[in-house]
């Protein structure tokens, strides 16, 4: 049961994220849909506060945005011209992060709403292929079939 716990806790953890996470949980032998439904919910526990306080931070980024801008931040802003919110965040957990995708998508213009949208998608999607992945990946190195 710890262990399950701890599935949950390292997918809450920006970074660790489930990209880490399902792989070393399934690896682990723990049942990869118990292990998926946990990073799930254990990343997106910490990505819905990101996206609602993000209001709160609002003008304290906009005097920092003011301020010159860094070589990331210009490239993250080429990044989005070029995807947009869908493009960035569905890539986030596997880039740079789902928690510093969604931070972005919202300094750059994104809604509350079609942030925690395309945040909900992309978490599931990753979940599910993280899993699978792993899950099948056991499988086919695995001498005992």
């Amino acid at each position: 049961m710890m262990e399950y716990l701890l599935v949950f806790l390292g997918a809450a953890i920006p970074w660790f994220e489930i990209a880490i996470v399902i792989p070393l949980g399934i690896i682990k032998g723990l049942h990869p849909i118990i292990v998926i439904s946990l990073a799930f919910t254990g990343n997106m526990v910490t990505i819905i506060p990101l996206i609602f306080a993000y209001d709160k931070m609002k003008n304290l980024l906009n005097k920092r945005r003011e301020r010159k801008q860094s070589k990331r931040s210009e490239r993250a802003k080429m990044f989005w011209n070029k995807y947009g919110l869908p493009g960035m965040i569905m890539l986030g957990p596997i880039l740079i992060g789902s928690h510093i995708a969604a931070f972005i998508g919202m300094t750059l213009g994104a809604t509350k709403k079609a942030t925690l949208l395309w945040s909900t998608i992309s978490i599931g999607c990753w979940s599910v292929i993280f899993g699978l992945l792993t899950a099948f990946g056991i499988d086919i190195f695995n001498p005992k079939q």
